[in-house]
């Protein structure tokens, strides 16, 4: 019987202490945040959000091809607020019915096949173009854009990741100074020529670019940088894209990122390097 009396104590503080927690969870909303090891990226620019290493790539490309096909800030948020919405950031093999990728288009509405669809650049690519079908879109709440090109059944969904998607917006668009850092794990998945070439075509392939990134000895790559908006975008692009490009570090403007340390620091000022962004990548061994 005392047994009995243990246990059921037991079960009782059990049940006291999940109670508390819906309560504070209730009262506090989405305010709560709660740690996870697995958010490696954090994002500064008059506000702070933070992302995994997958999240904060995605986030980076999508952006990358607004300013591309040149559409405003304000298209990017609604791209972000999307692909938020509908798949967390993530390039999802699948979803609703035949949904798929990133902004979960679907296959059978003429967005494309499945495969083309889950390759980031293009499923990005089709959003900003049916968005920009949408008479007026600039003026209308993020949400009321985005359901434009969704079509979804929860219309108002978008908006809660307004405000976020303005902070990576205004980041990862060069309009802050060393606005993302991100941790990388001890093995990145590219390392030494393999993880510079790759790194060299995926910028030059998100951003438009044509040749101005060139290798360094096969260790990394110089970019020129017009101004420091641009440079940022692309500093800020590789700090994203550090943990699948194997990027152990990125200077630009007197600052460093390192993946070592996964923060921006002060650094001497290289005559040489002015105007440029400058990345190396972990070596083969």
């Amino acid at each position: 019987m005392r047994t009995r009396a243990v246990v059921a104590g037991g079960v009782v503080l059990v049940l006291l202490a999940v109670v508390g927690v819906l309560l504070v969870v209730r009262k506090l909303g989405s305010d709560l945040r709660l740690p996870t090891a697995t958010r490696t990226c954090t994002v500064q620019a008059d506000g702070r959000v933070t992302l995994d290493a997958d999240q904060m790539a995605n986030a980076a490309t999508i952006a990358a091809i607004g300013a591309q096909l040149e559409m405003p800030e304000r298209a990017v948020v609604v791209a972000l607020a999307t692909a938020y919405q509908e798949s967390g950031l993530r390039n999802l093999a699948g979803g609703d019915r035949d949904s798929v990728g990133l902004f979960q288009q679907r296959p059978s509405q003429g967005w494309g096949t499945p495969e083309r669809i889950r390759e980031p650049r293009y499923a990005a690519t089709r959003f900003y173009k049916a968005l920009r079908k949408v008479r007026g879109w600039e003026r209308m709440r993020v949400t009321d854009a985005a359901q434009r090109v969704q079509r979804s059944a929860f219309p108002e969904a978008y908006e809660k990741w307004a405000d976020e998607s303005e902070v990576l917006s205004k980041a990862l668009l060069g309009d802050a100074t060393g606005a993302v850092a991100c941790t990388v794990a001890r093995t990145p998945v590219m390392r030494g020529e393999a993880a510079a070439v790759a790194l060299t075509r995926n910028l030059t392939l998100d951003w438009g670019l044509a040749s101005s990134a060139v290798p360094t000895d096969l260790t990394g790559l110089t970019l020129a940088a017009s101004d420091q908006r641009n440079g940022w975008r692309y500093a800020h692009w590789l700090v994203s894209h550090a943990q699948d490009h194997g990027v152990k570090r990125v200077r630009f403007g007197g600052l460093e990122w390192t993946a070592r340390d996964g923060t921006w620091a002060k650094v001497a000022a290289e005559p040489e390097a002015t105007g440029r962004v400058v990345a190396e990548v972990f070596g083969d061994s």
